[in-house]
């Protein structure tokens, strides 16, 4: 049995400021449905993406910005903060993780887990390893992004 991530939740506090902001980041336009005042949907997709986001009005109780450690995988780290940078997305500066571990925080830079002395450097993982290079960025309500370079996936993706 195949089971395919299709579609995210994101709480979020205003529709319209939130729809602005992912397309100008280059998420592509799917929906944006209102049939009733008290619903609303907008769905976007990431470029080259098969998983989408969707948010708006009515679609969940979370708290707006509550949605931390979304993965968006991209093959030259550098050229995918540029290009948000561009768009007019504040990222923050490419990072790896000192212990070789995967990064789990939110994007204003706070590491949520648990695991001992995990920090970030500054710049691209010192071997150039795959799944070792990263930034970060938030949406307007702080659900917080986090780009992850692979170059080559691990046996079996």
């Amino acid at each position: 049995m195949k089971l395919k991530l299709e579609l995210l939740v994101l709480p979020v506090s205003d529709v319209d400021r939130a729809k602005a902001f992912y397309e100008r980041a280059g998420f592509r336009l799917d929906l944006d449905r209102a049939p009733v005042p008290e619903w609303r949907a907008v769905h976007l997709t990431p470029p080259g993406s098969e998983t989408s986001i969707i948010f708006g009005k009515g679609l969940t109780s979370a708290e707006p910005g509550s949605t931390q450690g979304l993965y968006l995988a991209v093959t030259d780290i550098e050229a995918a903060r540029q290009g948000l940078l561009e768009r007019g997305v504040e990222v923050s500066e490419v990072f790896h993780d000192d212990k070789g571990l995967l990064f789990h925080g939110h994007a204003k830079g706070t590491v949520t887990h648990d695991v001992p002395g995990q920090g970030r450097l500054a710049g691209r993982h010192p071997d150039g390893a795959s799944y070792g290079s990263y930034a970060t960025f938030s949406d307007p309500d702080g659900n917080g992004w986090i780009l992850q370079e692979i170059t080559q996936r691990a046996p079996g993706r």
